[in-house]
């Protein structure tokens, strides 16, 4: 039985705008609670100072203030997930501000991190018990762990970092994966008509990226296909090759000859490598 086209588009469409929003979403509130535990380790540290600062009672900043020892291991743990995916680059910074990647030849200011700080080592010398080194050294870690996850949420936001573009083409392969795996399964023409369905997705997102409009209320992939040669967009050889490729879907979605396992595949290897060329 053929896929229905625009279920699966709006569907996919469904998918990515949902993922991105409770990513936003997530960001959003990894950065405030992030805010508020580094306030909570401030208290914890000074809590007459906090006091006098916001001017309000110690029992009052304690209620409003969520205690860091039993919460900051999940934010540690949720902020991981996300900057693997949206700052990778990073990771290893933010790692290391909760615990250095080996352990350090001496405890100062400069290697103390989060995790020392959870469990209150402190560096003592003299008969006196000077304190070298203690918990408020943890204080610049955790400041620089919320300016990452703050720095990620910018990035998401950011026209130079494309997340929508990067979820819509995970979307597409997951998709084309799909199309494949029912193609060596013997049914061409459902593949053939997921396959159409993601060439006729990314055409509608090059359109976009590139301000090309299309009059018809539900374009077809020929309409995409001549409305982003008159722009310029690509050239004649691809405008050939995406309109064979439109051929073929069409012989899977309409009645009669069925297409071949080798052209269904064809039209699979096509879209994918147009999706990672024409943008």
């Amino acid at each position: 039985m053929p896929y229905g086209r625009s279920s699966i588009h709006c569907e996919g469409n469904f998918l990515v705008m949902s993922n991105l929003d409770r990513m936003r979403k997530d960001l959003d509130r990894l950065s405030d609670e992030g805010d508020l535990l580094y306030y909570r380790m401030l208290f914890d540290l000074d809590p007459d100072g906090m006091s006098k600062t916001h001017k309000k009672t110690k029992d009052e900043l304690s209620k409003n203030l969520q205690r860091f020892d039993t919460n900051y291991q999940r934010w540690y743990s949720e902020s991981m997930a996300l900057l693997s995916v949206l700052l990778p680059d990073r990771v290893a910074d933010f790692k290391s501000y909760y615990q250095l990647p080996r352990p350090p030849k001496e405890l100062n200011y400069t290697t103390y991190t989060i995790s020392d700080y959870l469990k209150a080592t402190s560096l003592t010398r003299g008969i006196d018990k000077f304190e070298v080194v203690g918990p408020k050294a943890a204080v610049i870690p955790m400041q620089q762990q919320v300016a990452i996850v703050r720095g990620a949420r910018a990035r998401f936001e950011s026209s130079l970092f494309d997340i929508r573009g990067m979820a819509q083409a995970d979307l597409f392969d997951n998709e084309l994966d799909a199309s494949a795996e029912l193609n060596r399964n013997g049914f061409a023409r459902g593949a053939g008509a997921v396959a159409g369905v993601v060439l006729e997705g990314h055409l509608a997102t090059v359109c976009s990226n590139h301000s090309v409009s299309i009059a018809k209320k539900r374009p077809t992939i020929a309409d995409f296909n001549d409305a982003l040669k008159a722009a310029n967009v690509i050239d004649q050889a691809t405008w050939r090759y995406i309109q064979h490729l439109g051929d073929i879907r069409n012989a899977c979605d309409h009645k009669g000859k069925d297409p071949t396992k080798e052209a269904v595949d064809d039209l699979i290897n096509g879209v994918r490598k147009l999706s990672k060329t024409v943008f």
